[in-house]
């Protein structure tokens, strides 16, 4: 957060978009403030009883009201920042409270973060590229069946192997993953600034330059090994033995294409100045070496 709110004051104000998600966040995240309202333990959303089902619904409706006031466009980004936000709220108040779905709640403010912050990095570096899709939301139908298929999971295990839910020791190894490929694709994204995109660009425009400091002096393609390790620290952080291997290989299989798809454009527009880069920096993925040139 340190890091975005630094990089609005370094690149200028933001814009009407960016200042609309921001405000919708912060109204939905306002959801964790309801304990300190009603006088209740932070556990409320793990066991709401009446009192709390009441104030969450309020909640809802005072936000849905807010919003009406504003245009079309502000409107539809306001609805997606505003529910990633209340997301992010109840997220933080099962984490903090003592109930068995604790690790749950960490997750759903890393998931509600990611996608947030997705958005509001956009809005930052690249404004002319800002689009609803920038909240990656509808990333893609695997990607949708895949967070699916870890909740489904998370759920059954929860039933019939409570105690593989409680432990603690796993959970934090994968927040901490989360966090550290969080933070690692943040900063591509904001050290690369306007030559960032959520889209592969077939076209060079005149802004584009090649990237090899900070971040990607370490890794050629730091946004998507941060991506691999906090999809898999996802997973890790919620104990589903089966999405966590699951996750690895087909994040691992979508991003050596990805990588490899990327490389070709980027030869393309760089020519040898991208060679000799790509001959020095790893791209940062296991075993995923990039396109490979024939001699």
């Amino acid at each position: 957060a340190a890091m975005m709110a630094a990089a609005v004051v370094r690149r200028g104000r933001l814009g009407q978009e960016g200042r609309a998600s921001l405000c919708s966040f912060l109204l939905g995240a306002s959801v964790a403030a309801l304990p300190l309202l009603l006088g209740s333990s932070p556990s409320l959303l793990a066991a709401p009883g009446l009192r709390g089902r009441l104030a969450l619904a309020l909640h809802v409706a005072g936000e849905r009201r807010r919003q009406r006031v504003l245009p079309s466009l502000c409107l539809q980004i306001a609805v997606r920042a505003c529910f990633l936000g209340f997301a992010f709220g109840c997220g933080l108040l099962l984490s903090a409270g003592r109930s068995a779905w604790r690790h749950f709640g960490w997750y759903m403010c890393s998931l509600s973060l990611f996608h947030y912050s997705e958005y509001l990095v956009t809005a930052i570096n690249n404004p002319r590229s800002l689009s609803l899709d920038s909240f990656l939301l509808n990333h893609s139908f695997e990607y949708n069946l895949a967070a699916l298929s870890s909740w489904v999971e998370f759920t059954l295990e929860k039933l019939f192997f409570p105690e593989l839910k409680q432990i603690t020791w796993l959970s934090t190894v994968g927040l901490l993953m989360v966090i550290f490929g969080d933070c690692l694709r943040k900063a591509a994204m904001l050290t690369a600034g306007s030559n960032f995109n959520h889209i592969v660009q077939n076209e060079k425009s005149d802004t584009h330059t090649l990237v090899t400091s900070g971040v990607y002096g370490w890794f050629r393609h730091p946004s998507y090994v941060g991506w691999f390790y906090w999809s898999i620290g996802t997973q890790v952080l919620l104990c589903n033995p089966i999405c966590v291997v699951g996750y690895a290989l087909a994040s691992w299989r979508f991003f050596r294409e990805r990588i490899e798809e990327e490389e070709i454009t980027l030869i393309h527009f760089f020519g040898e100045e991208y060679l000799e880069y790509k001959r020095k920096v790893p791209s940062g993925l296991p075993f995923i070496k990039g396109v490979k040139l024939e001699l």
